[in-house]
């Protein structure tokens, strides 16, 4: 099917509300409230009183985009600036969009429903590379040219940032600009060069603005780049095209994240969400050196908030939302070298009332019953998440995660005999070297979850989930030169485990089993690693009516794979090439120009000591590792203990009680 908008944005007017011609049709669509605005601590400013507008989306719908933390900080970092406004819009459900179609009604903003097309900048922020073709479908929507080439200079600049920038390789066509890393100072960069070239009176048109952002080495413009093929299909090079344009763009790095102390006063939905909470970001940056993990790597160093800071946030936060859950968030939470100090703290000054915290997945070794303790003190006792990641100690050792079995039976067994009865365990399959023996070692491993469990509680009303993804090779990681696994070999694989765990008569029915098949993971190891060539695929899966490929009932493999061999036909390459093969030491990646700090021979040594079972220890507690991003970002760890405490305030249970 071939998707076209009949939506002719251009003859709306810039910075119009579009609500009167949406509202009579939202009665027609699933979950109107999702489009209708107007949530708690949302902004909407004069359209003509500012210099820089942005349009920021998250490519998915409303509720799984509204909570994400990225975007809640762009929005109140640039909203804080009386020269920019910002607002919101995520990807639209088919049953509206196709009303929008019908009924000439374009891709609009959540807070002032105003034309996407009418601002200056349309920053879009990727969590996940499946959420392209929804990219595609908001730009159709509101009248943008695909193709960047295409665009004019009352079109918006499309900026990339998330992640999955740290590779745009797939959606080159499509956006006009990336930036790499934190986005706080970036974007106001970003800000100023557009206000400035709108000023002067727009100097080289749109091309002159590119050249403007490129120049400062900190955004990167593919179209100012030529990517060049050898006859086997593997690039040779990418190389700047034009004068003044860097061959590296390098990532940001946000320092002192205490002077930085955003959200302060985030968006309260009113639809329902994923998360309903008010999240701190506690710390930034990873070092445990998981070979599998690219968020970990590519936001190193690691950087603390202080306790007094993070106490001010949560104050500040819970007082401008109403909301009764605060998450202590980062990618390793427990690690915050606060960390006891932070919880035991804020469970004192919330002690008696509705206000609960709670922490991300916590890893075994920085786990104790304090924390817990802490952490559920105001709050009801649900399960414990533990995240090891590999069923066997040899496949620990491959993917650096250094946690031994009878680390996690010891916490399990301190945690049953404290009250607890749930444990939710994470692992991945198609793991490099893997094995099915392997894979099975998750079934032993819950087994003795369960029976270390009944012994120390005494009972045998004890649970443990296990939940299992495919693993898929990311960018700027040890495992970007790694083999994917086929789907028919996670596929097998999982099943192995699904008839162990269920021929266990003894604790089978006490393990619950969660999984994902292989599918979806090879199209997301396509765009992954994908480069130029990719992005004919990603338009064609969306011709042919690709939406939401992130929601299972809405993905089809056997569309992504018909629309791969149909777009790549001629090329040399296919879905395999981009994805179960494995690559030399000297393949050009199609990202090896974005300097996320890494230096590429470290990663390639991690590579090879994963094969030979080589753990790495974490730089923050041992001498340097030199995997070279400090020195080349010029940045270095933060961490504490800092020896402050919370701003000095009562309980609040006592506020509640003098009141009373």
């Amino acid at each position: 099917m071939s998707t076209s908008t009949t939506t002719d944005a251009r003859s709306t007017t810039p910075g119009e509300s579009l609500f009167p011609a949406l509202e009579p049709l939202l009665a027609r669509v699933s979950k109107p409230i999702q489009y209708a605005g107007g949530e708690l601590n949302s902004v909407v400013k004069p359209w003509n009183k500012v210099d820089v507008r942005w349009c920021l989306m998250y490519p998915d719908a409303y509720e799984v985009g509204q909570p994400n933390q990225g975007i809640a900080i762009l929005y109140e970092i640039l909203n804080e600036r009386d020269w920019i406004l910002a607002e919101r819009t995520y990807a639209v459900w088919p049953d509206l969009a196709g009303l929008m179609r019908s009924h000439a009604i374009p891709q609009f903003t959540l807070d002032a429903h105003r034309p996407v097309r009418g601002f200056d900048i349309l920053g879009v922020s990727f969590s996940t590379e499946l959420g392209y073709t929804n990219l595609l479908e908001a730009l159709d929507l509101a009248g943008i040219p695909l193709h960047s080439v295409e665009r004019g200079d009352d079109d918006p600049i499309v900026v990339m940032g998330g992640h999955a920038a740290f590779n745009p390789e797939p959606i080159a066509d499509f956006i006009d600009a990336a930036v790499l890393g934190d986005g706080e100072e970036a974007s106001l960069l970003v800000s100023g060069i557009v206000q400035a070239w709108k000023a002067d009176g727009r100097p080289g048109g749109r091309d002159g603005l590119l050249l403007q952002l490129a120049g400062t080495g900190a955004v990167y413009v593919p179209k100012f780049y030529d990517v060049d093929y050898l006859p086997d299909g593997r690039i040779r090079r990418v190389a700047p095209n034009r004068p003044g344009v860097p061959f590296q763009v390098r990532k940001h790095t946000l320092m002192d994240l205490d002077q930085w102390p955003y959200p302060k006063k985030p968006i309260v939905p009113l639809a329902e969400t994923v998360h309903e909470r008010y999240s701190v970001e506690i710390f930034r940056g990873c070092t445990r050196g998981c070979r599998f993990c690219q968020a970990g790597m590519i936001t190193r160093p690691v950087r603390e908030r202080n306790i007094e800071t993070i106490g001010a946030m949560v104050a500040g936060g819970l007082e401008a939302t109403g909301l009764e859950e605060v998450g202590l968030l980062s990618l390793s939470s427990a690690d915050h070298s606060e960390i006891g100090e932070i919880t035991k703290q804020l469970a004192d000054r919330y002690e008696g009332t509705n206000v609960s915290l709670s922490l991300p997945s916590t890893r075994v070794d920085a786990f104790n019953i304090d924390l817990a303790n802490e952490l559920s003190r105001n709050g009801r006792r649900s399960g414990l998440t533990f995240a090891p990641e590999g069923g066997s100690e040899r496949m620990r050792k491959v993917i650096n995660k250094m946690v031994t079995e009878d680390d996690l039976i010891g916490t399990v067994a301190t945690a049953f005999g404290n009250g607890w009865r749930q444990v939710k365990l994470y692992f991945m399959c198609g793991l490099p070297t893997e094995t099915d023996e392997d894979v099975l070692g998750i079934a032993s491993m819950a087994r003795r979850v369960i029976e270390t469990g009944r012994r120390a509680a005494g009972s045998r009303d004890i649970r443990c989930t296990i939940s299992i993804g495919g693993f898929v090779p990311k960018p700027h990681t040890p495992f970007q030169w790694a083999a994917q696994a086929s789907p028919e070999t996670i596929d097998h694989r999982l099943q192995l485990l699904r008839d162990t765990i269920r021929a266990d008569k003894q604790y089978g029915r006490a393990i619950g089993m969660r999984y994902h098949d292989g599918k979806p993971g090879q199209i997301e190891g396509l765009l992954s690693r994908g480069d130029r060539r990719v992005g004919r695929v990603i338009e064609a899966v969306w011709r042919d009516g690709s939406r939401f490929d992130g929601w299972s009932e809405h993905f089809s493999y056997d569309r992504w794979v018909r629309c791969s061999e149909e777009a790549l036909a001629g090329d040399g390459v296919d879905l395999d090439w981009y994805t179960t093969r494995e690559r030399d030491y000297d393949e050009v990646f199609p990202w090896d120009h974005l300097d996320s700090g890494l230096d590429r021979d470290w990663l390639w040594e991690d590579w090879q000591e994963a094969i030979d079972e080589v753990e790495v220890d974490d730089c923050r507690w041992t001498p340097c590792y030199d995997c070279g991003v400090c020195p080349q970002m010029d940045t270095q760890i933060q961490i504490g203990p800092s020896g402050l405490t919370l701003l000095p305030m009562p309980s609040v249970r006592a506020d509640l009680l003098a009141e009373a």
